[in-house]
């Protein structure tokens, strides 16, 4: 029970522990997906200012080579941008991309006027400040603002006043609008004084809007002041939106609810899965029970349920090794209620054979004292002193034997149930044996047959109670010289085997068939011969035999047709 009971503590837990583990891995692996593709939605959002920070982060820096992963290299080649990373000293390390115009070192100067402008030349330009290496880094990220050169063109072309002529503005509004753009003129209060093509729904920008914005300067919006005028030209392409609420909330809604749902359905395969495991051999333990319930306990495991349970090697498969036990106790269970069965069965057919002999044995002594009893009840005849003497001892003789029947048949219960008592004391075994012989040497009924004595040469010392032992061996001996031919040798012999007594009963006489053999201590047993004073009750060899076990001792027969029988008794000895 404790290693049914240990198996299944650690096999649940280690179950529980494993899938923790699964779930922390995946709970973590789906949070670093997420994080990963919010970072890169971020990063897409705010390019190229998301791309520079992260691209600081990313890039390792060696004694000989600075290095940055290939996926930014990639992009940044995509998109049009360079990228060169300088020294303190002002010289380029290391660059992405870069167009034949840009140097490959700065002076203090030129980075003074990229920090201030952001910008050198033609390019927009972004800056970063790596200060926590062991050499610090500048790294500078630029492109080519081609949105910047059409609203500087238009500003050119067509600005009269700081506005749009009214004659030019249709001409404008199509071309803007062909080419998915939108231009806006507003004036320092952040009012829209002037638009053309694509319409957007503001007319109005409050002072903190334009920190709210989706789209990063540069790529989808492009500006440019007036000084004269103090009017802002904003240019605007690809339709895109310039402000939105909470993006980055709203996508992590969106991965958070597909993790749920990715969890969710490997609980349900979890649970499904477990149902399998831990259902089935339940299902299977309950169809056992209800065959046991039924009494077929012969069919408690079916051959196809075998091929489900075992290997062809005969052990159990994987599945089913949790409940081992469970099995093997089935298998234990349903094999004693076989045995059970088939002992009650024989028993009840034993039992009815012993009242079918014990009425027959009964019947012969009681018809004689009954007959006898009659013919003195009727007073039709003189009896004589003799025949009255005959009489008397056949009514005796026939009560003895049935009162001998009474007390066997409850001397085998007691025996069964413990009741009896035993108050053992040391005998020495040759001695006592050596004395029961000689009674029957000495009695006068029993001259046809001869006994012989083999005593032991080394003393045997036991505990016993000589009443039951001598009962023990008279039945075994009367039961030697009922059932063999007149002449039979009965050798009686005691002789130590180690730490044991063994006293062995043998005759030369008719010996036993297989049937006899293997039931011959069974209570009621009565061979195949039922006449009155040979067999009894059935219950003298059993007798000894429960005899025996309760001075903790054991009895063997060993027999063969027409070459006799030994009865062999084993004991415990005392220590010398």
């Amino acid at each position: 029970m404790r290693s049914i009971r240990r198996r299944l503590a650690l096999h649940f837990t280690s179950q529980f522990v494993l899938l923790l583990f699964f779930v922390a891995t995946l709970v973590i692996i789906t949070l670093l997906v997420i994080m990963q593709l919010l970072i890169n939605a971020d990063i897409k959002r705010t390019f190229p200012i998301g791309a520079l920070d992260a691209i600081l982060l990313d890039t390792t820096v060696g004694e000989e080579r600075i290095h940055v992963p290939q996926r930014w290299i990639d992009q940044l080649t995509d998109r049009h941008y360079w990228l060169q990373v300088v020294d303190q000293n002002g010289k380029v390390r290391f660059a992405i991309n870069t167009p034949a115009d840009l140097k490959s070192s700065y002076n203090t100067g030129e980075l003074l006027e990229i920090k201030q402008k952001e910008s050198y030349g033609p390019y927009d330009v972004l800056s970063a400040y790596d200060r926590d290496r062991k050499e610090p880094l500048l790294f500078l990220l630029g492109f080519e603002n081609e949105n910047k050169k059409v609203l500087e063109a238009l500003f050119q072309q067509h600005a009269e006043d700081g506005l749009l002529p009214v004659a030019d503005l249709p001409q404008i509004d199509q071309a803007l609008r062909e080419s998915g753009n939108s231009l806006q003129i507003m004036d320092e209060s952040g009012r829209i004084v002037q638009s053309a093509g694509e319409a957007y729904d503001e007319t109005m920008y409050r002072p903190l809007d334009f920190y709210q914005v989706e789209a990063v300067q540069g790529e989808t919006l492009s500006i440019f002041h007036d000084t004269e005028s103090g009017l802002f030209w904003l240019l605007q392409r690809e339709k895109s939106k310039m402000f939105i609420g909470q993006p980055l909330l709203k996508e992590a809604i969106m991965y958070l609810s597909f993790f749920g749902v990715v969890v969710l359905l490997f609980t349900l395969f979890i649970s499904m899965y477990h149902g399998y495991r831990y259902g089935r051999p339940l299902l299977l333990f309950i169809e056992w029970f209800n065959r046991l319930g039924s009494g077929r306990y012969e069919e408690a495991l079916s051959n196809k349920e075998r091929k489900r349970l075992y290997r062809r090697n005969g052990k159990l498969r994987r599945r089913y090794k949790l409940y081992k036990e469970v099995i093997e106790g089935f298998h234990d269970m349903a094999a004693r209620l076989n045995d059970a069965r088939v002992e009650r069965l024989r028993l009840e057919k034993t039992r009815e054979e012993w009242m079918t002999g014990i009425s027959h044995d009964l019947r012969t002594p009681l018809s004689s004292i009954q007959g006898y009893g009659h013919l003195m009840e009727s007073g039709q005849f003189q009896w004589t002193e003799e025949e009255l003497e005959e009489i008397g001892g056949t009514i005796r003789e026939k009560s003895d034997y049935m009162l001998d029947l009474i007390q066997d048949f409850s001397l085998a219960f007691q025996l069964q149930n413990q009741a009896v008592p035993f108050e053992m004391e040391q005998v020495e075994a040759g001695e006592f044996v050596r004395r029961i012989v000689l009674k029957y040497v000495n009695d006068r009924t029993m001259q046809q047959v001869t006994f012989d004595y083999e005593e032991s040469e080394r003393p045997l010392a036991l505990q016993a109670n000589p009443k039951w032992f001598t009962r023990m061996l008279d039945n075994i001996i009367i039961n030697a010289v009922k059932h063999n031919p007149a002449g039979t040798v009965i050798t009686v012999a005691t002789v130590r085997d180690g730490k044991d007594a063994v006293i062995s009963i043998g005759d030369n006489g008719v010996g036993m068939n297989e049937e006899t053999r293997n039931s011959l201590f069974d209570r009621y047993y009565r061979g195949t011969n039922t006449e009155e004073g040979a067999d009894g009750a059935g219950l003298g060899m059993n007798i000894a035999k429960s005899i025996a076990l309760a001075h903790r001792g054991s009895i063997e027969v060993s027999s063969a047709e027409e070459c006799g029988t030994t009865i062999t008794l084993r004991f415990p000895c005392d220590p010398i």
